[in-house]
């Protein structure tokens, strides 16, 4: 008989890789307890020679021989990978998904059984370990299914547990957030470098000082106002730019951005899979 993983990561592509790199490092399984799939022989030998795991082409072995089957494959992949690996989905394995888009009851509903589903939804941060991951149960899931989920994802960075209905929502805001924040980095030190900077300086400048404002955020638990209030001295020069951010509409835009990268995110799975 063959021998059973700890976690099998169908799909290894680049969050696929985050979660191996994760697991192996923090000590959640050795590397001989994880195994890996993908569309590719390629992608598979260099993940096998990079992390010294057991790989395979065959997701539905993978799945038979798993304890923990983490999906992370693209929203247009889900059904066939769920068509090829139903019959050895089940409850008595933990299912977790980083699927964008997919909710856990569409992910049931594929499977057509009772099984613990835990949905995930991280960002790229978790790659340096300052990501923000959301977390959900579905029906059947249990709560230390829940837990270990949470324990996985809080190892790259920090965690939230949500009703699913906020998904759409966290995948806009969280998800796709990096991009708008690194426009505005690109963006800020662009203005350093009119005015004279060199532009590796500008763009440490600006990389820190957002670095260094999401954590005062974070870590004092103080309103994002109330601190770009200290910041703002009366007849300063930050009274000047946030003038000028203001008749830029670059609040507006940023709202909208998340408004309309929800409304996308409400049918990324329904338009590339089925629901």
């Amino acid at each position: 008989m063959s021998k059973k993983f700890a976690f099998c990561i169908i799909g290894a592509g680049k969050m696929g890789e985050l979660l191996i790199n994760g697991l192996i490092d923090k000590d959640f399984a050795s590397s001989k307890n994880i195994l890996a799939t993908a569309k590719t022989k390629r992608t598979l030998e260099k993940i096998e020679s990079k992390y010294k795991i057991t790989t395979s082409l065959d997701n539905k072995w993978a799945v038979e021989n798993s304890e923990t089957v983490i999906l992370a494959v693209k929203p247009q992949a889900l059904s066939t990978v769920i068509s090829q690996t139903r019959e050895s989905l089940d409850q008595s394995k933990l299912i977790i998904s980083i699927v964008a888009s997919a909710t856990t009851s569409d992910i049931e509903n594929l499977i057509g059984k009772k099984v613990r589903v835990v949905r995930a939804m991280p960002n790229t941060p978790c790659f340096i370990g300052e990501g923000m991951t959301a977390i959900v149960g579905g029906r059947w899931a249990k709560k230390e299914d829940i837990g270990k989920t949470e324990k996985i994802f809080k190892s790259f960075g920090k965690t939230v547990i949500l009703d699913e209905k906020y998904f759409d929502a966290v995948t806009a805001l969280s998800a796709s957030g990096p991009a708008y924040i690194y426009v505005i980095i690109e963006s800020l030190a662009e203005g350093g470098v009119k005015e004279g900077l060199p532009r590796d300086i500008a763009t440490l400048l600006a990389a820190q000082t957002c670095l260094g404002a999401g954590k005062m955020v974070i870590e004092t638990s103080r309103h994002p106002a109330v601190l770009k209030d200290e910041v703002t001295t009366p007849a300063g020069c930050t009274v000047d730019g946030l003038l000028k951010i203001e008749e830029g509409g670059l609040r507006v835009t940023l709202i909208k951005a998340v408004s309309e990268a929800t409304k996308k995110a409400a049918y990324l799975y329904s338009k590339n899979g089925k629901r």
